[in-house]
């Protein structure tokens, strides 16, 4: 059982391209917004306990299943140990049970902007359709912390960055499961 963590700054395109590759490889999908969402309509607020807790316990029950892997997607912000920490845990986690890929995503903020209004977005991320609030969030954390890694930071070997701006979401996700044969 195979995990693929797709990671890149807000509006790069992670839950678009997950949603390819799950399509490509028949893997189950998580994306970062469907346990904020859930959490925000339970607490109407951001609880970022609650949503590491339902993240890991939904990782720890597909653990549990027959499916044959799983797409996850995040922001990481390279300079928080916080986060580092979670991507350890998930490597952890699913050490004896098959291999884990990393996909690191990235474009222009230019590009993310107008990605932040598309349907696909606003559809499955209600809380993204505010679009002044959305923009200002984006880039309130473009500015406050480092979404996408150094040259050789990531210390995993299943690992590819891919510059998507110009690429749709289905031609990365080909690239995706084509360079890890997955």
């Amino acid at each position: 059982m195979n995990l693929v963590i797709i990671v890149g700054p807000g509006a790069v395109g992670k839950m678009t391209v997950g949603q390819e590759l799950a399509k490509l490889t028949n893997y189950c999908l998580l994306h970062n917004h469907a346990t904020i969402e859930l959490v925000l309509d339970v607490f109407k607020e951001f609880h970022s306990e609650t949503i590491l807790k339902l993240r890991d316990c939904l990782l720890d029950q597909f653990l549990k299943t027959n499916n044959t892997g799983l797409i996850v997607t995040m922001i990481w912000a390279f300079d928080e140990q916080e986060d580092w920490n979670i991507i350890h845990s998930y490597v952890d986690k699913w050490k004896g049970h098959g291999e884990v890929y990393f996909v690191e995503l990235e474009a222009p903020q230019p590009e993310r902007l107008i990605r932040n209004k598309t349907p696909n977005r606003l559809l499955h991320k209600p809380s993204k359709r505010n679009l002044t609030a959305s923009e200002e969030m984006l880039l309130r954390l473009d500015s406050k912390y480092r979404q996408n890694s150094k040259e050789g930071e990531i210390p995993y070997p299943n690992y590819l960055r891919v510059n998507n701006e110009k690429m749709s979401a289905l031609e990365t996700a080909g690239y995706i499961k084509k360079y890890f044969s997955l």
